[in-house]
């Protein structure tokens, strides 16, 4: 099957191409993310993003440039939240330009490494991938890629080819939320 498999990060990615180039697909992969904050970090991601796809053998295709339109989609949910309805306007933002892609270079589906992060929902995930795929004429291919041990694999892969792994989502509202957190910790502790 010819895929396109939305990359959110390298770290997610790891056990879903690896997954899926073992079960034969041909396996493309789609960077799209702006809501990736600060640049420095969606540089950085995006660098981590190509060195996956170079140790794979795939192709990585990086997305436009549409910041202005996913903050316009967000920034109103924005006191919301992570796993609130900000995320899933987030992810549909994201998988409605991965099923567009699809479309555009005639895939047989699209799926994405959403599915990876132990903080998203894979049912609302899937949800929204399915109703943009049939908006755009392409299948969505429900994969949860934490199941059979996914989120230990993926560590032992980032391992064993030192791949950088972040610690929040990558939304500007997320990493806030992250730092906050750790602030709490250092003053409860």
């Amino acid at each position: 099957m010819k895929l396109l498999l939305h990359v959110c990060c390298a770290p997610c990615s790891t056990v879903a191409v690896e997954r899926l180039v073992e079960a034969g697909h041909s396996v493309t992969l789609f960077f799209f993310n702006p809501n990736i904050f600060p640049a420095e970090e969606l540089e950085h991601r995006i660098a981590e993003a190509r060195a996956l796809a170079a140790k794979f053998g795939v192709e990585l295709v990086a997305g436009p440039e549409e910041r202005s339109r996913w903050r316009r989609a967000v920034e109103p949910l924005a006191a919301r939240g992570e796993r609130s309805i900000r995320c899933n306007v987030c992810f549909a933002v994201r998988l409605d330009a991965a099923a567009r892609e699809a479309r555009l270079r005639r895939c047989d589906a699209f799926t994405t490494t959403l599915s990876t992060a132990p903080m998203k929902d894979s049912k609302t995930i899937f949800r929204i991938g399915r109703m943009l795929g049939r908006k755009h004429g392409v299948a969505f291919l429900e994969e949860d890629f934490k199941k059979r041990d996914g989120l230990h694999r993926s560590s032992v892969l980032c391992r064993k080819h030192g791949l950088y792994r972040q610690d929040y989502c990558g939304c500007e509202w997320s990493l806030a939320e992250r730092r906050e957190a750790r602030g709490v910790r250092r003053e409860e502790g």
